[in-house]
């Protein structure tokens, strides 16, 4: 007999009837951007743009690495990871909104960008993916039964493949923000996720993408276990009203910049809530 018991996630494992609340939250973030600080300014700050072990996102704890990492052959690797290729995308798959029968609930929006490196220069045939939640803020995931609607016409994940001039476009329905069980009445801001692939499967980089004036961010451990605004300001996508259709869909605008200083801040792999 199959065991369809779904195991638990990270954050539930730390839930206790006496969890922090909100205004608890942001004290402990302000206190942690707080040292942060310091410790740039007096030099001793050997981190890197995310605060992997960030206390007020309570599952950072089982998330993030504790182990120095070991060097492996990229080749081996590759010899039994999953393959992907160009001639496996079709350009329907960009579009999320015609995938089932019929059309999904919500605002329907675009998102336009460019991939580029360090120095501005486009990256060609980049595998770009995304998935979501719906607009109700559903995911369509065994472990995601918070009492939200799931949408019979709405999958929620997509890829396309950049052009010669780094530049990819997904049609979607914007999503919705959604409670999680860091704290007492925790909720997410909206966001969609995005993964890259290099030129390998072992280049692959995963981020988030949110949407300007999100009232939820001061709220959000994990956007905030960002220190530097300029670097939480790189995730929040622009309004295009030039990429708006008509009567028909709103338009974003997104640049990703996979290296140097003005970087695209990127998830550690495995944490893509």
């Amino acid at each position: 007999m199959t065991d369809t018991t779904v195991a638990p996630a990270p954050e539930s494992l730390l839930a206790a009837p006496d969890q922090a609340t909100q205004q608890e939250i942001v004290r402990e973030i302000e206190e942690v951007h707080a040292a942060h600080a310091r410790a740039v300014a007096d030099g001793t700050y050997r981190g890197g743009q995310t605060l992997y072990d960030f206390p007020p996102y309570r599952s950072s704890i089982l998330r993030h690495p504790t182990k120095n990492p070991k060097l492996v052959d990229p080749e081996t690797i590759e010899l039994t990871s999953p393959a992907f290729g160009q001639r496996d995308v079709a350009a329907i798959e960009a579009d999320l909104t015609l995938q089932h029968a019929g059309e999904p609930l919500g605002e329907r929006m675009v998102v336009r960008g460019r991939v580029l490196d360090g120095w501005g220069r486009p990256v060609r045939q980049q595998l770009v993916e995304i998935w979501q939640a719906n607009s109700a803020g559903r995911y369509i995931h065994k472990r995601d039964q918070h009492p939200a609607p799931l949408d019979p016409n709405f999958t929620g994940a997509g890829r396309a493949i950049t052009d010669d001039d780094g530049w990819y476009e997904f049609t979607t329905i914007k999503p919705g923000p959604y409670p999680w069980r860091n704290h007492r009445n925790a909720w997410r801001p909206a966001h969609i996720h995005f993964s890259l692939f290099g030129s390998a499967f072992t280049q692959r980089i995963v981020t988030q993408m949110y949407f300007p004036g999100d009232p939820l961010f001061p709220l959000d451990p994990i956007y905030q276990s960002i220190p530097d605004q300029q670097d939480r300001d790189r995730l929040v996508a622009t309004y295009d009203h030039d990429l708006t259709e008509p009567e028909f869909k709103l338009g974003y605008r997104w640049d990703i910049v996979l290296t140097g200083q003005h970087r695209t801040w990127f998830e550690p792999e495995g944490d893509h809530r």
